[in-house]
């Protein structure tokens, strides 16, 4: 059986096009195209995923093709989304990574992730989706890789 992986670019991440998540879609459907997609994680998914490419005006389906026929490099990638997308501009990629940066889970979910993760459901505990995110994937890379 092949060895999958938990993503582990964070969404807060961002390339030298300054848009956050970018790097991990990159990571997810790279990985997808490989049949190492960890379980349960989407290449391209109807959260961030799906914000980032229309927030860029790029097609999910191409963004898709692209990645799985050619395999790109990170800054191969970007290079196509700069040929590729109808809305890449500083204010595009400022709304954008405010959006990105302000969504928070709803409480049901940010309290399963921080159960998972042992943390008190306090106020020191983090709200956005980002933040929770990461906790999600350390808690997934702890139990496929660690335990």
């Amino acid at each position: 059986m092949a060895e999958t992986y938990v993503p582990m670019i964070s969404s807060g991440t961002a390339g030298p096009l300054g848009v956050v998540h970018l790097p991990r879609l990159w990571q997810k459907v790279s990985l997808e195209a490989t049949g190492k997609l960890a379980p349960g994680y989407p290449g391209i998914g109807r959260g961030f995923d799906a914000m980032t490419c229309a927030a860029l005006g790029l097609d999910e389906q191409a963004v898709n093709d692209y990645i799985k026929q050619n395999k790109p490099t990170y800054p191969q990638f970007e290079a196509w989304v700069k040929k590729n997308a109808k809305n890449l501009n500083r204010d595009a990629i400022e709304k954008h990574n405010a959006a990105v940066r302000g969504y928070n889970h709803e409480d049901e979910t940010r309290k399963e992730i921080l159960g998972n993760s042992a943390l008190p459901d306090d106020g020191s505990a983090p709200k956005d989706a980002v933040n929770l995110n990461n906790l999600d994937d350390w808690h997934g890379f702890h139990q496929a890789v660690l335990r």
